[in-house]
């Protein structure tokens, strides 16, 4: 048996298309069949060269699929077996760091990853660009019943990142059921979920904020809860009326969704005093931008940065999942889904404005 894999050979590079053994699962791993997987605005920084990968290897860290192989004594352990549709977290957490040992692993200081195997190393398949995954049993999550795995895997990555940083807040003493009004800075798939969960949340006023007008992702938006989206090209005064929120005091939230560093400054700008910004968008040395510090003074703003999630996260997403199936039919029409032979023509289009979330499925 053979399964085929996309193969990261460098910055600006195309990716080789080549076929590998299908082996058993090796002790405390399972075996996976795809699903679905996503390309994730962090593996577009790999191929633009803002953040590093190894060369070669199989990056991807969006895997959803099905077992296929799994020693029964450690699936029971894990509540998992054969046929289960999962996802494959990628974090691996030493829990013996300073942050592990408080309950934050999610910022663990020697996180290792699951999809860092050498590829000429039996598996190979550690990595979510393939038709076949192996993954620690610890770090798989059972996609509950009336979940289809294709959905899960459209926000495998934004969900968890936006709930972590809202699990952030509330940790930090946000009370999100006193917050009026939020603003979504970005509509690629960390704003888009962030816009459908904060509505969930019970907000009043969503707001989404993008730099170019896009009428497609803007009813989107509209769909998913924002109640109002502006595109700083055709309302170039939009800090301004954003400003004039709660009364002329600002809005109480805004998160960071859209990883351009000239949000930021629009971001301090647009917070009422003691006002909310939650960062987890900026993930990747993009270069640096100009801000008013002393915004953060004379408003006495809360600033929290969000880098990675916890397998708690990823639980937290799917029940959100299941408990929302009234959404599932918008979230199943944002993705455009290519076979892994064709994954330099999915790269290429994940760069596009038009589309909004690129997945990987068999074919």
């Amino acid at each position: 048996m053979k399964a085929k894999a996309a193969i990261f050979m460098g910055a600006g590079r195309d990716f080789e298309v080549r076929e590998f053994d299908v082996v058993p699962a090796p002790a405390g791993y399972a075996r996976m069949e795809l699903a679905a997987s996503g390309v994730c605005g962090t593996d577009l920084h790999f191929h633009r060269g803002t953040l590093s990968a190894p060369v070669p290897s199989i990056i991807g860290h969006e895997f959803v699929g099905r077992i296929t192989d799994i020693d029964p004594e450690e699936g029971a352990r894990a509540g998992l077996r054969t046929g289960d549709a999962v996802i494959a977290d990628i974090a691996v957490p030493c829990g013996e760091c300073l942050l592990c040992r408080e309950g934050d692993d999610a910022n663990c200081v020697r996180m290792q990853v699951t999809n860092g195997g050498d590829i000429g190393v039996s598996p190979y398949l550690y990595g979510g660009y393939a038709e076949v995954n192996f993954t620690p049993v610890s770090n798989l999550i059972r996609v509950p019943d009336g979940v289809d795995p294709v959905i899960a895997a459209v926000f495998a990555c934004p969900g968890p990142t936006v709930l972590h940083a809202v699990r952030l807040a509330k940790e930090a003493g946000v009370d999100f059921a006193a917050l009026r009004t939020a603003v979504v800075q970005g509509l690629g798939p960390v704003g888009v979920f962030a816009v459908m969960y904060l509505k969930s949340l019970g907000i009043g006023r969503v707001i989404a904020v993008t730099a170019h007008e896009n009428p497609e992702r803007a009813d989107l938006a509209r769909a998913l809860g924002a109640d109002e989206v502006l595109a700083l090209e055709r309302c170039p005064d939009a800090a301004d009326k954003l400003a004039q929120e709660n009364g002329g005091l600002g809005v109480d939230l805004c998160i960071e969704a859209s990883g351009a560093p000239s949000a930021v400054p629009m971001g301090l700008g647009i917070l009422r005093n003691r006002g909310v910004y939650l960062i987890p968008g900026q993930y990747s040395a993009s270069g640096g931008v100009e801000i008013q510090p002393q915004l953060i003074t004379f408003k006495a703003l809360r600033i929290l940065g969000s880098s990675q999630y916890s397998v708690s996260d990823v639980r937290g997403y799917l029940e959100f999942l299941r408990d929302n199936p009234g959404l599932h039919g918008t979230i199943a029409k944002i993705p455009k889904k290519y076979p892994i032979s064709r994954i330099n023509e999915a790269i290429a289009d994940a760069k596009t404005p038009g589309n909004c979330k690129t997945l990987l499925v068999k074919g």
